[in-house]
């Protein structure tokens, strides 16, 4: 038998095989093979539509689309306060294809307050803070009061007798009232609403006298002189109210809070697949033109995303744990 003799390994031979080897590795791999996204993303908003976390994950999907030219549609999974949107996600294709645009309260709070939850922080890799808001501290005009020593004052001379409202059991609204009965020993009665609609509905209608809300749903009522805003929950002021003090100035930086949503993704998601999501929000958040859009809303756009959140995250954890486990609150499934 006549044998072929083998062509020489030249150079310009061993590229080409080298360069066969990795497409052939890369059309294996789908999270190396194509960029994201490859097909349309959902964005699961754990509240209904029409509300903060629903504005603020449509302006995101309008920015993601424009800078990838993909297809992102916000789908919104109320309920349980948010866990039924986390448990969406967690049992979807770690793919990068289904995110969760998640609250300070659901991810942070959630786990010290519901004691059969169906997933855990470490289901989920923190991407990017999106947006980021102080509380407002507000009365009816019917408080004879208008700085918090006068508060004080009027509500601890009234034991058992006023109320204020939160927007939703298990939330830093809820708390911080909790913890203004204990500092000042007084005796406040908690009464729970269902978002922040219903309780500025009867926060303006006197039904409640005041409570703590937050800024975007108070801030036209408050301008218009509806309702009065005592101190914000941030360090310092906002620059939306720079009349109010902030609680931190009024000598109580342990009272200090903010809300913020962010962006999830499931942590079994590949990496190359987590970067890439986590460059496209960067880069949204220094956009001028979402910034403005987000911020003519009365929201902050942070700068904060990755380990930096995580870090954030870890913290205000531990804090609620505490303050929950003050309270002996639970919430129901």
């Amino acid at each position: 038998m006549t044998q072929v003799p083998l062509a020489p390994a030249t150079p310009s031979r061993l590229l080409g095989a080298a360069l066969l080897a990795l497409a052939a590795s890369m059309a294996s791999s789908p999270a190396l093979a194509q960029a994201w996204p490859a097909k349309p993303v959902t964005l699961v908003v754990g509240t209904p539509a029409g509300g903060s976390v629903d504005a603020y994950g449509r302006a995101l999907a309008d920015q993601l689309a424009k800078q990838t030219g993909g297809t992102f549609v916000v789908e919104n999974k109320g309920g349980a306060n948010g866990n039924l949107s986390a448990e969406q996600v967690r049992t979807a294709a770690a793919d990068g294809h289904t995110l969760w645009l998640s609250t300070q309260a659901m991810f942070t709070i959630n786990p010290s307050v519901y004691p059969a939850l169906k997933w855990k922080q470490a289901d989920f890799r923190p991407l990017a803070k999106g947006i980021e808001s102080p509380l407002v501290l507000v009365t009816h005009p019917s408080v004879p009061a208008k700085t918090l020593p006068e508060l004080v004052k009027w509500v601890a001379a009234n034991p058992g007798k006023i109320t204020y409202a939160s927007f939703s059991p298990g939330t830093p609204s809820h708390f911080l009232g909790f913890q203004l009965n204990e500092r000042f020993k007084l005796d406040m009665v908690h009464v729970a609403y269902k978002g922040s609609a219903p309780q500025i509905t009867d926060l303006l209608g006197g039904q409640v006298v005041l409570g703590f809300t937050q800024l975007q749903a108070a801030l036209p009522h408050v301008q218009s002189g509806k309702l009065n805003a005592i101190a914000v929950t941030s360090k310092d002021r906002t620059r939306f109210l720079p009349q109010v003090p902030s609680l931190a100035e009024l000598g109580h930086p342990d009272l200090t809070s903010t809300v913020w949503f962010g962006l999830m993704a499931p942590s079994a998601t590949p990496k190359p697949v987590l970067d890439q999501i986590q460059a496209a929000a960067v880069k949204a958040q220094a956009d001028a033109d979402y910034k403005a859009k987000l911020e003519a809303q009365g929201f902050d756009v942070p700068q904060e995303s990755g380990e930096a959140f995580a870090a954030t995250i870890a913290a205000e954890t531990a804090r609620w744990a505490r303050v929950v486990k003050a309270t002996g609150f639970r919430a129901n499934d």
